[in-house]
């Protein structure tokens, strides 16, 4: 039967080739589907007139310029006459453009109009001050011995200290905050720090006379990282906590590694730890990868990959990446069969990993089935090629699932990865039970809505590693008008470096029935590229999502809403940062020199 279908089409095309082109070919040789060019998605408000042939044209190879052959149609209907019509109703019509040639061929181009309600001039409802302001030194203060060349102030979003000549000891020059109190627990102190230059800083506790903890010879690089103090409070006390920048020589018989001259110090953020209590790890699952249902993959957009669940291991091999999609277009998913996590539950999770070459991604538990609509817990990941490490996480549960997977979503590859295999194993899942507390305070010196009492300070920061994950450490200021958020270590997933305009107890209040636009105007210290979202607060709802590509030179960026606000709102501006690229990029500065909101009020 296949062959007569074959034999009956060759027929038929044999007929109509002297008249037609059914079969791809006219006359005496190959004809080609005409072009469409121009289209793209436009907006217009209702009862005004809307050019849909407005720079669209068709382009074929034998017949030349076809533009006048362009037929446009339209669901929900609309009445074209010479490519115009005036839509009455609001709302989204799709269109579709089409074009048939003399041999028969026909090209499609499709296009969304979207109607707005009628509305008044447009009238600047918001424009940002980004006039200078105090930061917040949360205590801490810089103390400089007599006649050592050295100043420590705060300076654009950070602790900065300019160091000409360190002195002859480490107390030469401090960051000191005193009379930190203290209760019956274990402390830890972080202070991320860079250097210009290679230095060292003794980082320590003192209650009064007695020292209750101390790390020495602490090296700070040109990267921004942590250096770390853990002591432990045996009642309720008060204590000074120090960091050491003066005169430093490691080791007394090398006295050329040492502390050097002419170098700046800078602190974006300290953290401190206050933890109470013990728990206690209570395995409810281990794997045995001995099972295919223990391991699962799904690829999509382009990609392909399997897993191997045998001998102990699941193997996830990726063969390709996907050609479009993101994170999300493959999911490694470690089953945990039996296993139902209840909201607002303690649990754990640990297992071995090692990626053959390099990769980020996301770490969830989430539901099997309603991924991101059951999740109970959101990380990330971050593997280094050839390395392996144990994977760990505590975490209170955010939502019920009665499904849980842990899923790591990989579908962005490094810079020049084309394939790649992980490998899993030793996989434990659990509760953790008793009464461990961590209450972290974080002492953060860029200038924010968080800490100023200021109505017009909208702006803030969240960093990756504010919450404890591998990545993310940025901060903020004005300066000279503008608005400056400088990453000084980039995340690998598109939250680990967040700017913040509109938050909490300060946030962005848009009226109803209104439609809006949003300029922004900015640069950066080297090309990055952000995601842009108008987000309604204590939800993911955007009512604008885009991209923002900064480069060295200012431009504007301009965003619309396409719908009306039923009621009052209050909502968060998000520029959100972070991939691969940024993680391996250093530092860079984006420089906001304005941000303008416009209101056109529905008549």
């Amino acid at each position: 039967m296949k062959q007569l279908r074959k034999v009956f089409a060759a027929l038929l095309c044999l007929t109509l080739l002297l008249s037609a082109s059914a079969c791809g070919q006219s006359g005496g040789g190959d004809n080609t589907a005409p072009e469409i060019a121009g289209v793209a998605d436009k907006s217009v408000q209702a009862g005004s007139e809307f050019d849909a042939m407005a720079g669209v044209s068709a382009t074929d190879a034998e017949d030349g310029d076809v533009t006048a052959k362009i037929v446009i149609t339209s669901l929900p209907e609309l009445t074209f006459q010479n490519g115009k019509a005036t839509p009455e109703n609001p709302g989204d019509y799709e269109l579709t453009y089409s074009v048939t040639d003399k041999g028969g061929l026909e090209s499609k181009a499709y296009a969304t109009l979207t109607v707005t309600r009628q509305t008044a001039e447009a009238v600047v409802f918001q424009k940002f001050d980004f006039s200078d302001r105090a930061a917040d030194s949360h205590g801490w203060t810089a103390k400089v011995a007599d006649g050592v060349q050295a100043a420590g102030a705060l300076k654009q979003g950070a602790y900065v200290f300019d160091i000409t000549d360190p002195g002859s000891g480490d107390t030469d020059i401090q960051l000191v905050k005193s009379g930190v109190a203290l209760k019956a627990a274990d402390y830890r102190v972080k202070v991320w720090a860079k250097s210009t230059a290679p230095t060292y800083a003794h980082l320590l506790a003192n209650a009064g006379d007695q020292n209750l903890g101390g790390a020495y010879n602490l090296p700070i690089g040109p990267e921004i990282a942590p250096i770390e103090l853990n002591f432990t409070s045996a009642g309720e006390n008060t204590a000074d906590l120090l960091l050491n920048l003066g005169k430093i020589t490691p080791n007394p018989d090398n006295p050329g590694d040492t502390t050097p001259s002419d170098f700046t110090v800078t602190i974006d953020k300290i953290e401190i730890y206050e933890i109470t209590g013990e728990q206690t790890m209570a395995p409810v699952y281990t794997a045995t990868f001995s099972d295919a249902a223990e391991a699962t993959v799904s690829a999509g957009d382009g990609a392909a990959a399997s897993v191997n669940a045998a001998g102990g291991a699941a193997a996830f091999q990726i063969d390709s990446y996907p050609t479009e999609g993101g994170v999300w277009s493959i999911k490694a998913d470690l089953a945990l069969p039996g296993v139902a996590v209840e909201a607002g539950t303690k649990y754990y999770y640990r297992f071995t990993v090692k990626a053959d070459s390099a990769q980020s991604g996301e770490l969830l538990v989430e539901s099997a089935s309603q991924a991101d609509a059951a999740r109970a817990n959101f990380n990330s990941l971050n593997l280094a090629a050839g390395e392996e490490v144990e994977i760990t996480n505590v975490f209170t549960a955010e939502n019920a699932v009665s499904d849980p997977v842990i899923r790591m979503q990989i579908g962005n590859p490094s810079d020049g990865v084309t394939a790649n295999t992980i490998t899993v194993t030793a996989l434990e899942f659990g509760k953790v039970e008793g009464d461990l507390n961590t209450a972290k305070t974080i002492d953060a010196f860029g200038m924010s809505t968080t800490t100023a009492p200021d109505p017009d300070c909208l702006w803030t920061t969240y960093n990756g590693t504010d919450e404890d994950n591998d990545r993310g450490v940025g901060t903020i200021w004005t300066e000279n008008g503008s608005l400056n958020y400088r990453i000084d270590q980039g995340g690998t997933v598109d939250w680990h470096n967040k700017l913040i305009l509109g938050y909490t107890d300060n946030p962005l209040t848009l009226p109803a029935d209104s439609y809006f636009t949003v300029e922004v105007t900015a640069k950066a210290s080297k090309p990055v590229s952000c995601g842009f979202f108008l987000n309604v607060l204590g939800g993911w709802d955007p009512r604008i999502s885009g991209t923002i590509d900064f480069t060295t030179e200012e431009q504007t960026f301009t965003f619309e809403t396409t719908d009306t606000l039923i009621m009052d709102m209050d909502f968060e501006m998000l520029f959100q940062f972070g991939s691969a690229d940024l993680a391996n990029m250093g530092d860079v500065t984006i420089e906001i020199s304005d941000i303008t909101i416009y209101q056109s009020s529905v008549i």
